[in-house]
Protein backbone atom coordinates (compact mmCIF):
# COMPACT_ATOMS: atom_id res chain seq x y z
CA UNK A 1 0.00 0.00 0.00
CA UNK A 2 1.10 3.35 -0.91
CA UNK A 3 1.57 6.31 2.36
CA UNK A 4 -1.08 8.68 2.61
CA UNK A 5 -0.70 12.20 4.50
CA UNK A 6 -1.81 13.27 7.96
CA UNK A 7 -4.33 15.48 5.90
CA UNK A 8 -6.29 12.58 4.35
CA UNK A 9 -6.51 10.35 7.17
CA UNK A 10 -7.65 13.10 9.26
CA UNK A 11 -10.18 14.41 6.68
CA UNK A 12 -11.56 10.88 6.72
CA UNK A 13 -11.92 10.55 10.25
CA UNK A 14 -13.75 14.20 10.68
CA UNK A 15 -16.07 13.74 7.37
CA UNK A 16 -17.33 9.80 8.10
CA UNK A 17 -16.86 9.98 12.01
CA UNK A 18 -17.01 13.85 13.26
CA UNK A 19 -13.38 13.77 14.94
CA UNK A 20 -11.24 16.05 14.60
CA UNK A 21 -8.17 13.93 16.23
CA UNK A 22 -6.86 10.57 16.68
CA UNK A 23 -7.35 8.71 19.85
CA UNK A 24 -4.46 7.20 21.72
CA UNK A 25 -2.28 5.31 19.05
CA UNK A 26 -4.87 4.93 16.69
CA UNK A 27 -3.29 7.00 13.80
CA UNK A 28 -0.27 4.90 14.73
CA UNK A 29 -1.58 1.75 13.99
CA UNK A 30 -3.49 3.46 10.89
CA UNK A 31 -0.15 3.98 9.05
CA UNK A 32 1.09 0.65 9.88
CA UNK A 33 -1.43 -0.98 7.90
CA UNK A 34 -1.36 1.79 5.19
CA UNK A 35 2.66 1.19 4.87
CA UNK A 36 1.50 -2.79 4.34
CA UNK A 37 2.50 -4.15 7.87
CA UNK A 38 0.72 -6.82 9.30
CA UNK A 39 0.20 -5.19 12.74
CA UNK A 40 -1.53 -6.70 16.00
CA UNK A 41 -3.23 -4.06 18.38
CA UNK A 42 -4.19 -4.93 22.11
CA UNK A 43 -6.48 -2.09 22.38
CA UNK A 44 -8.77 -2.04 25.61
CA UNK A 45 -12.52 -2.04 25.43
CA UNK A 46 -13.74 1.78 24.47
CA UNK A 47 -10.46 2.44 22.87
CA UNK A 48 -11.75 2.56 19.26
CA UNK A 49 -9.98 -0.62 17.57
CA UNK A 50 -12.85 -0.92 14.55
CA UNK A 51 -11.41 3.05 13.99
CA UNK A 52 -8.21 1.25 12.89
CA UNK A 53 -9.53 -0.77 10.59
CA UNK A 54 -12.35 1.65 8.76
CA UNK A 55 -9.90 4.66 8.04
CA UNK A 56 -7.40 2.83 5.71
CA UNK A 57 -10.30 1.01 4.45
CA UNK A 58 -11.91 4.42 3.49
CA UNK A 59 -8.66 5.53 2.43
CA UNK A 60 -7.58 2.67 0.17
CA UNK A 61 -9.35 1.46 -3.10
CA UNK A 62 -11.10 -2.25 -2.58
CA UNK A 63 -13.17 -3.74 -0.01
CA UNK A 64 -11.57 -4.40 3.50
CA UNK A 65 -12.76 -7.89 4.87
CA UNK A 66 -13.48 -8.30 8.43
CA UNK A 67 -13.39 -11.70 10.02
CA UNK A 68 -15.84 -11.31 13.16
CA UNK A 69 -17.20 -14.00 15.26
CA UNK A 70 -20.92 -12.69 16.59
CA UNK A 71 -23.51 -11.76 14.23
CA UNK A 72 -24.77 -9.34 16.34
CA UNK A 73 -21.30 -7.59 15.98
CA UNK A 74 -21.88 -7.50 12.21
CA UNK A 75 -24.78 -6.28 12.08
CA UNK A 76 -24.13 -3.19 14.23
CA UNK A 77 -20.86 -2.45 12.67
CA UNK A 78 -22.87 -2.74 9.02
CA UNK A 79 -25.81 -0.66 10.25
CA UNK A 80 -23.76 2.28 11.81
CA UNK A 81 -21.42 2.15 8.46
CA UNK A 82 -24.39 2.37 6.15
CA UNK A 83 -26.06 5.48 8.40
CA UNK A 84 -22.98 7.27 7.54
CA UNK A 85 -23.21 6.39 3.78
CA UNK A 86 -20.28 3.43 3.57
CA UNK A 87 -21.24 0.50 1.42
CA UNK A 88 -21.19 -2.68 3.88
CA UNK A 89 -22.16 -6.26 3.67
CA UNK A 90 -22.09 -8.98 6.47
CA UNK A 91 -21.95 -12.62 5.43
CA UNK A 92 -23.71 -14.97 8.10
CA UNK A 93 -25.77 -18.19 8.58
CA UNK A 94 -28.59 -15.98 8.91
CA UNK A 95 -28.77 -15.15 4.87
CA UNK A 96 -29.67 -17.71 2.12
CA UNK A 97 -27.71 -19.28 0.08
CA UNK A 98 -29.10 -16.84 -2.79
CA UNK A 99 -28.47 -13.72 -0.77
CA UNK A 100 -24.73 -14.73 -0.05
CA UNK A 101 -24.11 -15.16 -3.51
CA UNK A 102 -25.34 -11.75 -4.44
CA UNK A 103 -23.26 -10.00 -1.67
CA UNK A 104 -20.31 -12.16 -3.03
CA UNK A 105 -20.66 -10.87 -6.13
CA UNK A 106 -21.03 -7.09 -5.33
CA UNK A 107 -17.89 -7.40 -3.83
CA UNK A 108 -16.13 -8.64 -6.91
CA UNK A 109 -17.63 -5.93 -9.19
CA UNK A 110 -19.44 -3.52 -7.13
CA UNK A 111 -18.31 -0.39 -4.49
CA UNK A 112 -18.57 -2.47 -1.29
CA UNK A 113 -16.14 -1.18 1.27
CA UNK A 114 -16.50 -3.52 4.37
CA UNK A 115 -17.25 -7.12 3.80
CA UNK A 116 -17.80 -9.03 7.23
CA UNK A 117 -17.34 -12.13 8.16
CA UNK A 118 -17.64 -14.87 10.19
CA UNK A 119 -14.99 -17.24 10.49
CA UNK A 120 -16.67 -20.30 9.53
CA UNK A 121 -17.86 -18.72 6.13
CA UNK A 122 -13.68 -18.64 5.20
CA UNK A 123 -14.18 -22.57 4.22
CA UNK A 124 -17.16 -22.41 2.13
CA UNK A 125 -16.71 -22.75 -1.58
CA UNK A 126 -18.22 -19.60 -2.75
CA UNK A 127 -16.42 -17.48 -0.18
CA UNK A 128 -13.16 -18.62 -1.35
CA UNK A 129 -14.23 -18.47 -5.42
CA UNK A 130 -14.89 -14.82 -4.80
CA UNK A 131 -12.77 -13.61 -2.57
CA UNK A 132 -9.73 -14.25 -5.19
CA UNK A 133 -11.48 -12.02 -7.43
CA UNK A 134 -11.81 -9.19 -5.06
CA UNK A 135 -9.47 -6.26 -4.60
CA UNK A 136 -9.00 -6.91 -0.95
CA UNK A 137 -7.36 -4.03 0.53
CA UNK A 138 -6.66 -4.99 4.28
CA UNK A 139 -8.18 -8.08 6.05
CA UNK A 140 -8.93 -7.47 9.57
CA UNK A 141 -9.04 -9.86 12.67
CA UNK A 142 -11.54 -8.80 15.27
CA UNK A 143 -11.41 -10.24 18.28
CA UNK A 144 -8.04 -11.99 17.24
CA UNK A 145 -7.83 -13.69 20.54
CA UNK A 146 -9.81 -17.05 19.19
CA UNK A 147 -7.03 -17.78 17.21
CA UNK A 148 -4.82 -19.00 20.21
CA UNK A 149 -5.07 -22.33 21.76
CA UNK A 150 -3.36 -20.12 24.56
CA UNK A 151 -6.45 -18.10 25.19
CA UNK A 152 -9.51 -18.15 26.87
CA UNK A 153 -12.08 -18.05 23.92
CA UNK A 154 -9.96 -20.07 21.74
CA UNK A 155 -12.65 -21.25 18.35
CA UNK A 156 -10.83 -23.23 15.82
CA UNK A 157 -12.78 -21.60 13.37
CA UNK A 158 -10.36 -18.98 13.47
CA UNK A 159 -7.83 -21.15 12.16
CA UNK A 160 -9.08 -21.33 8.24
CA UNK A 161 -7.51 -17.07 8.73
CA UNK A 162 -4.44 -18.86 7.45
CA UNK A 163 -5.43 -20.29 4.72
CA UNK A 164 -7.23 -17.19 3.44
CA UNK A 165 -4.28 -15.44 3.59
CA UNK A 166 -2.78 -17.37 0.71
CA UNK A 167 -5.51 -16.76 -1.30
CA UNK A 168 -4.83 -13.00 -1.29
CA UNK A 169 -1.28 -12.44 -1.02
CA UNK A 170 0.43 -9.18 -0.28
CA UNK A 171 -2.47 -8.25 1.79
CA UNK A 172 -1.61 -6.82 5.15
CA UNK A 173 -3.72 -8.51 8.16
CA UNK A 174 -4.73 -6.24 11.25
CA UNK A 175 -5.24 -8.56 14.26
CA UNK A 176 -7.14 -6.67 17.07
CA UNK A 177 -8.59 -7.74 20.75
CA UNK A 178 -8.86 -6.42 23.84
CA UNK A 179 -6.78 -8.67 26.10
CA UNK A 180 -4.31 -10.69 25.86
CA UNK A 181 -0.88 -11.72 27.74
CA UNK A 182 2.45 -11.64 25.75
CA UNK A 183 2.43 -15.54 25.46
CA UNK A 184 -0.86 -15.38 23.29
CA UNK A 185 0.13 -12.69 21.42
CA UNK A 186 3.35 -14.06 20.28
CA UNK A 187 1.27 -16.87 18.99
CA UNK A 188 -1.28 -14.81 17.48
CA UNK A 189 1.21 -13.33 15.34
CA UNK A 190 2.79 -16.54 14.56
CA UNK A 191 -0.58 -17.89 13.51
CA UNK A 192 -1.87 -15.30 11.60
CA UNK A 193 1.61 -15.98 9.84
CA UNK A 194 2.49 -12.43 10.40
CA UNK A 195 6.07 -11.26 8.25
CA UNK A 196 7.54 -9.43 11.13
CA UNK A 197 6.32 -8.75 14.34
CA UNK A 198 4.28 -5.03 14.93
CA UNK A 199 2.66 -4.95 18.16
CA UNK A 200 1.24 -1.55 18.86
CA UNK A 201 -0.28 -2.00 22.69
CA UNK A 202 -2.50 0.92 24.17
CA UNK A 203 -2.70 1.80 28.08
CA UNK A 204 -5.03 -0.83 29.64
CA UNK A 205 -5.67 1.23 32.82
CA UNK A 206 -9.39 2.34 32.31
CA UNK A 207 -9.02 4.88 35.13
CA UNK A 208 -12.62 5.52 34.87
CA UNK A 209 -13.70 1.82 36.43
CA UNK A 210 -14.00 1.12 39.73
CA UNK A 211 -13.42 -2.65 40.17
CA UNK A 212 -14.19 -3.83 43.43
CA UNK A 213 -14.73 -7.92 44.64
CA UNK A 214 -16.60 -8.28 47.10
CA UNK A 215 -16.97 -12.01 49.35
CA UNK A 216 -20.42 -12.53 50.04
CA UNK A 217 -23.02 -15.03 51.13
CA UNK A 218 -26.09 -12.94 49.91
CA UNK A 219 -25.02 -11.82 46.32
CA UNK A 220 -28.66 -11.09 45.67
CA UNK A 221 -28.52 -8.40 48.59
CA UNK A 222 -25.51 -7.55 46.90
CA UNK A 223 -26.78 -7.31 43.52
CA UNK A 224 -29.48 -5.53 44.52
CA UNK A 225 -27.73 -3.03 46.10
CA UNK A 226 -25.37 -1.66 43.07
CA UNK A 227 -28.59 -1.66 40.66
CA UNK A 228 -30.61 0.48 43.44
CA UNK A 229 -27.57 3.10 44.32
CA UNK A 230 -25.79 3.21 40.85
CA UNK A 231 -28.94 3.24 38.42
CA UNK A 232 -28.82 3.78 34.74
CA UNK A 233 -27.78 0.77 32.54
CA UNK A 234 -25.97 -2.49 33.68
CA UNK A 235 -24.41 -5.81 32.52
CA UNK A 236 -24.79 -9.20 35.22
CA UNK A 237 -22.91 -11.87 34.20
CA UNK A 238 -23.59 -15.72 35.07
CA UNK A 239 -22.15 -18.49 34.00
CA UNK A 240 -25.02 -20.52 32.90
CA UNK A 241 -28.50 -20.23 30.53
CA UNK A 242 -30.53 -21.29 33.94
CA UNK A 243 -28.50 -19.12 36.33
CA UNK A 244 -29.23 -16.33 34.00
CA UNK A 245 -32.90 -17.07 33.86
CA UNK A 246 -33.26 -17.18 37.62
CA UNK A 247 -31.30 -13.90 38.90
CA UNK A 248 -33.44 -12.20 36.14
CA UNK A 249 -36.92 -13.58 37.06
CA UNK A 250 -35.42 -12.60 40.71
CA UNK A 251 -34.99 -8.99 39.76
CA UNK A 252 -37.87 -8.67 38.20
CA UNK A 253 -39.95 -9.68 40.98
CA UNK A 254 -38.08 -6.75 43.05
CA UNK A 255 -39.18 -4.17 40.77
CA UNK A 256 -36.26 -3.61 38.05
CA UNK A 257 -36.63 -4.22 34.69
CA UNK A 258 -34.74 -6.92 33.41
CA UNK A 259 -34.09 -9.44 31.08
CA UNK A 260 -31.71 -12.53 30.43
CA UNK A 261 -29.67 -13.79 27.31
CA UNK A 262 -27.84 -16.80 26.57
CA UNK A 263 -27.04 -18.87 23.51
CA UNK A 264 -30.55 -20.94 23.95
CA UNK A 265 -32.36 -18.40 22.82
CA UNK A 266 -33.76 -17.65 19.05
CA UNK A 267 -31.70 -15.17 17.01
CA UNK A 268 -34.45 -12.94 16.66
CA UNK A 269 -35.27 -12.94 20.73
CA UNK A 270 -32.13 -12.25 21.30
CA UNK A 271 -31.69 -9.32 18.90
CA UNK A 272 -35.22 -7.78 20.47
CA UNK A 273 -33.71 -8.02 23.49
CA UNK A 274 -30.33 -6.48 22.53
CA UNK A 275 -31.75 -3.71 21.24
CA UNK A 276 -34.11 -3.04 24.05
CA UNK A 277 -31.12 -3.22 26.28
CA UNK A 278 -29.37 -1.07 24.13
CA UNK A 279 -32.26 1.91 23.42
CA UNK A 280 -32.75 1.89 27.78
CA UNK A 281 -36.00 0.11 27.78
CA UNK A 282 -34.75 -2.56 29.82
CA UNK A 283 -32.10 -1.03 31.75
CA UNK A 284 -30.43 -4.34 33.27
CA UNK A 285 -29.45 -7.45 31.30
CA UNK A 286 -28.45 -10.88 33.33
CA UNK A 287 -26.56 -12.71 30.29
CA UNK A 288 -24.18 -15.47 29.75
CA UNK A 289 -20.82 -14.99 28.08
CA UNK A 290 -22.68 -15.03 24.98
CA UNK A 291 -23.61 -11.38 25.40
CA UNK A 292 -21.96 -8.30 25.07
CA UNK A 293 -18.87 -8.73 22.54
CA UNK A 294 -18.95 -6.18 19.85
CA UNK A 295 -21.91 -3.98 21.19
CA UNK A 296 -21.21 -0.61 20.78
CA UNK A 297 -23.29 1.29 24.60
CA UNK A 298 -21.04 3.51 25.56
CA UNK A 299 -23.20 4.84 28.68
CA UNK A 300 -23.40 1.32 30.87
CA UNK A 301 -22.61 2.43 34.45
CA UNK A 302 -21.82 -1.25 36.19
CA UNK A 303 -21.18 -4.35 35.17
CA UNK A 304 -21.68 -7.06 38.05
CA UNK A 305 -20.18 -10.85 37.55
CA UNK A 306 -23.13 -12.51 39.85
CA UNK A 307 -20.58 -15.71 39.38
CA UNK A 308 -16.82 -15.18 38.94
CA UNK A 309 -15.24 -15.58 35.72
CA UNK A 310 -12.95 -19.16 34.51
CA UNK A 311 -10.21 -16.37 33.71
CA UNK A 312 -8.81 -12.88 34.02
CA UNK A 313 -9.03 -11.99 30.22
CA UNK A 314 -12.10 -12.92 30.41
CA UNK A 315 -12.95 -11.27 33.22
CA UNK A 316 -11.09 -7.81 31.82
CA UNK A 317 -13.09 -8.42 28.42
CA UNK A 318 -16.59 -8.37 29.99
CA UNK A 319 -15.87 -5.77 33.02
CA UNK A 320 -14.88 -3.45 30.36
CA UNK A 321 -17.74 -3.09 29.29
CA UNK A 322 -18.57 -0.60 31.74
CA UNK A 323 -17.73 2.91 31.25
CA UNK A 324 -17.09 3.40 27.40
CA UNK A 325 -18.02 6.85 27.36
CA UNK A 326 -14.87 7.94 30.25
CA UNK A 327 -17.41 8.80 33.02
CA UNK A 328 -17.42 6.71 35.97
CA UNK A 329 -18.33 3.17 35.85
CA UNK A 330 -18.69 0.31 38.61
CA UNK A 331 -17.16 -3.38 38.20
CA UNK A 332 -18.09 -5.53 40.78
CA UNK A 333 -17.39 -9.56 41.27
CA UNK A 334 -19.52 -11.26 44.09
CA UNK A 335 -17.58 -14.30 45.17
CA UNK A 336 -18.43 -17.26 47.33
CA UNK A 337 -16.20 -20.69 47.44
CA UNK A 338 -18.73 -22.36 45.76
CA UNK A 339 -18.17 -20.44 42.08
CA UNK A 340 -14.49 -22.48 42.33
CA UNK A 341 -16.69 -25.49 42.51
CA UNK A 342 -19.09 -24.12 39.72
CA UNK A 343 -16.06 -23.56 36.87
CA UNK A 344 -14.02 -26.43 37.87
CA UNK A 345 -16.87 -28.99 37.24
CA UNK A 346 -17.80 -26.51 33.87
CA UNK A 347 -14.13 -26.80 32.80
CA UNK A 348 -14.15 -30.86 33.48
CA UNK A 349 -17.25 -30.80 31.37
CA UNK A 350 -16.22 -28.95 28.49
CA UNK A 351 -12.44 -29.96 27.87
CA UNK A 352 -11.92 -33.52 27.15
CA UNK A 353 -8.46 -33.38 26.18
CA UNK A 354 -6.08 -32.71 29.87
CA UNK A 355 -3.27 -31.03 28.43
CA UNK A 356 -5.77 -28.24 27.95
CA UNK A 357 -8.04 -29.05 30.81
CA UNK A 358 -4.82 -28.02 32.86
CA UNK A 359 -4.33 -24.70 31.17
CA UNK A 360 -7.70 -24.00 31.71
CA UNK A 361 -7.67 -24.25 35.63
CA UNK A 362 -4.52 -22.49 35.73
CA UNK A 363 -5.86 -19.48 34.48
CA UNK A 364 -8.95 -20.39 36.69
CA UNK A 365 -6.52 -19.97 39.31
CA UNK A 366 -5.22 -16.89 38.46
CA UNK A 367 -8.78 -15.60 38.45
CA UNK A 368 -9.16 -17.09 42.19
CA UNK A 369 -5.60 -15.47 43.32
CA UNK A 370 -7.31 -12.43 41.74
CA UNK A 371 -10.79 -12.66 44.07
CA UNK A 372 -8.65 -13.11 47.28
CA UNK A 373 -5.92 -10.72 47.07
CA UNK A 374 -5.42 -7.92 49.33
CA UNK A 375 -3.38 -5.82 46.83
CA UNK A 376 -4.58 -3.39 44.49
CA UNK A 377 -7.05 -4.96 41.62
CA UNK A 378 -6.38 -3.01 39.18
CA UNK A 379 -2.65 -3.38 39.36
CA UNK A 380 -2.72 -7.13 40.11
CA UNK A 381 -4.90 -6.86 35.82
CA UNK A 382 -2.27 -4.70 34.35
CA UNK A 383 0.83 -6.80 35.57
CA UNK A 384 -1.22 -9.82 34.33
CA UNK A 385 -1.41 -8.28 30.75
CA UNK A 386 2.24 -7.55 31.03
CA UNK A 387 2.30 -3.79 31.98
CA UNK A 388 4.14 -2.86 35.03
CA UNK A 389 3.18 0.06 37.37
CA UNK A 390 4.45 0.77 40.68
CA UNK A 391 1.48 3.26 41.99
CA UNK A 392 -1.67 1.91 43.57
CA UNK A 393 -4.92 3.39 42.13
CA UNK A 394 -6.93 4.58 45.24
CA UNK A 395 -9.92 3.76 42.79
CA UNK A 396 -10.53 -0.26 43.82
CA UNK A 397 -12.08 -1.67 46.99
CA UNK A 398 -8.53 -3.02 47.63
CA UNK A 399 -6.79 0.34 47.64
CA UNK A 400 -9.47 2.32 49.86
CA UNK A 401 -10.72 -0.56 52.25
CA UNK A 402 -6.77 -0.98 52.91
CA UNK A 403 -6.98 2.92 53.92
CA UNK A 404 -9.54 2.58 55.61
CA UNK A 405 -11.81 4.79 53.70
CA UNK A 406 -15.71 4.31 52.67
CA UNK A 407 -15.45 2.38 49.12
CA UNK A 408 -19.44 2.38 47.74
CA UNK A 409 -20.99 2.88 51.33
CA UNK A 410 -23.96 0.32 50.24
CA UNK A 411 -21.66 -2.32 49.44
CA UNK A 412 -21.16 -2.85 52.75
CA UNK A 413 -17.42 -4.14 52.45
Amino acid sequence: MKQFDSSLLHDKLKEYFGFSSFKGNQEAVIRNVLEGKDTFVLMPTGGGKSLTYQIPGLASEGVCIVVTPLIALMKDQVDRLRKLGIRALAIHSGLSARQIDIDLDNCVYGDVKFLYVAPERLASEAFRLRVQRMNVSLLAVDEAHCISQWGYDFRPSYLRIAELRERIPGVPVLALTASATPRVADDIMEKLRFAEPHLLRSDFSRPNLSYAVRHTDDKNEQLLRIIRNVGGSGIVYVRTREGAEQVAAFLRDEGISAEYYHGGLGHAERSMRQEAWISGRTPVMVATNAFGMGIDKPDVRYVVHYTMCDSLESYYQEAGRAGRDGLPAECLLLYDKADIAVNTYLIGHDQPDLTWKEHELQLLSKMTNYCNTSMCLRKVLLEYFGEKTTSQCNNCGNCDVNKNASWRKFLKF
